[in-house]
């Protein structure tokens, strides 16, 4: 053997690594990386706010605005009836959720697009991306709630024991939201037009929900409201914060978490579907 030959590092065989590539390991890949998803948590956190005047204070600004606006021309100019809740509470339980699953929608469906210099380059399972942008929304939740809950001191009207059923209709918006983001942010990196329409679809979404209004009102369309699935989740999250005054309506409940179950399963179904052709997409 020559002396060259001697030197040289040995010849490794060929690693290609493919998104998708170990269909039986993916979801054990997705916690494998989990480091990751905090990491780009914490990024999208920070560049949130980073070099704004107001800082914290935007999360606080947009639903200050909606709920005076809702109260206005729903309370004042329609009369709707809120029963004996104070109807700024009313509205406020309302937008909570809302802005929980509009925030968390916005970020999961632009995630792909947002991160291209990842997706390009390195191979992790891609779920991790577009689940990474729902810690944004969730941290814009708690400082809304933070309002919510100085709304009910002013008004001295405090939660009852229905409270502790809240974390799981939190849940359920989260999950309404990936799903729905799974299915846009795929479809965007396909179509970048989607950057537009998903605004529209938000736009349109806030008046096909009851944010401004309560269910109660609309008896007759309580059954084909309960297909959109925020319609439960507005409606839990006012009988968690509202109690009694705000009756669940347990058909919609049932559909709602229907609708959920589907929208997410055939949301990471095509996301799956169209994972091993992001990198060249993009």
């Amino acid at each position: 053997m020559s002396p060259a030959a001697e030197l040289a590092p040995p010849v490794s065989p060929e690693l290609v690594l493919e998104a998708g590539r170990a269909e039986a390991h993916y979801w054990r890949d997705v916690w494998h990386y989990r480091e990751l998803l905090g990491f780009l948590a914490w990024r999208d956190i920070k560049v949130r706010y980073k070099q704004t005047v107001l800082g914290v204070a935007w999360a606080l600004l947009q639903p200050a605005i909606t709920l005076v606006v809702f109260t206005f021309v729903f309370g004042r100019l329609a009369k709707m009836p809120s029963g004996n809740v104070p109807y700024p509470l009313l509205v406020m339980a309302g937008l909570l959720p809302w802005q929980l699953f509009a925030n968390a929608l916005s970020s999961a469906s632009s995630s792909l697009v947002s991160n291209t210099h990842l997706i390009s380059k390195v191979y992790f399972p891609r779920l991790v991306v577009p689940l990474s942008a729902l810690a944004v929304a969730l941290v814009d939740f708690l400082m809304v709630a933070v309002l919510y809950a100085v709304l009910c001191v002013w008004w001295n009207f405090p939660p009852d024991w229905h409270v502790i059923a809240l974390p799981c209709y939190t849940l359920l918006a989260l999950l309404a939201a990936l799903g729905a983001g799974l299915w846009l942010t795929a479809l965007t990196v396909r179509f970048r037009d989607f950057r537009f329409i998903v605004p529209f679809l938000l736009q349109l979404g806030v008046f096909l929900s009851p944010v401004g209004f309560s269910t109660n009102n609309v008896p007759s369309w309580r059954v084909l409201f309960a297909f959109n699935p925020m319609v439960a989740v507005i409606d839990g999250f006012r009988w968690c914060l509202l109690g009694a005054e705000v009756p669940l309506y347990l058909p919609g409940l049932f559909i709602g978490i229907g609708v959920t179950a589907l929208l997410l399963a055939s949301g990471i179904w095509y996301f799956r579907r169209m994972e091993r052709g992001f990198a060249d997409l993009i």
